[in-house]
């Protein structure tokens, strides 16, 4: 009999304050419920990923989409996950989920985005 095939890979989407770091009520439940399928499922890696919208300057979106990140883990971990489990990266305003010009505000691009693999 062959293995079972690895679980396809979930993606959990938390949101930020504008300029802001701290994990919300909305996003505290959006990371529990991550765990919570991280630790029924077959997880063997979670990828936390920051991202930032476009309004400021390159190298401060970078810090604080890693400042994110790292507040995302640090919630994972608050709730059983091993921090070896975890693995951060922060891609500042590189990536938007939605495409806007330089300096533009947009609450979707304010993200970290937790994958379960």
């Amino acid at each position: 009999a062959q293995p079972a095939p690895p679980p396809a890979p979930r993606t959990f989407i938390v949101f930020f304050d504008f300029a802001r770091a701290e994990v919300t009520i909305e996003a505290a439940a959006t990371i529990r419920q991550a765990a919570d399928a991280a630790k029924a499922g077959n997880t063997a890696r979670i990828e936390v990923t920051g991202h930032t919208d476009r309004a400021g300057s390159d190298r401060l979106n970078q810090e604080l989409s890693r400042r994110r990140a790292d507040a995302v883990k640090a919630q994972l971990q608050s709730q059983g996950i091993a921090a070896d489990r975890i693995a951060t990266s922060a891609k500042g305003e590189g990536e938007n989920l939605v495409p806007t010009a330089d300096n533009v505000r947009e609450p979707q691009n304010r993200r970290v985005e937790i994958i379960l693999r």
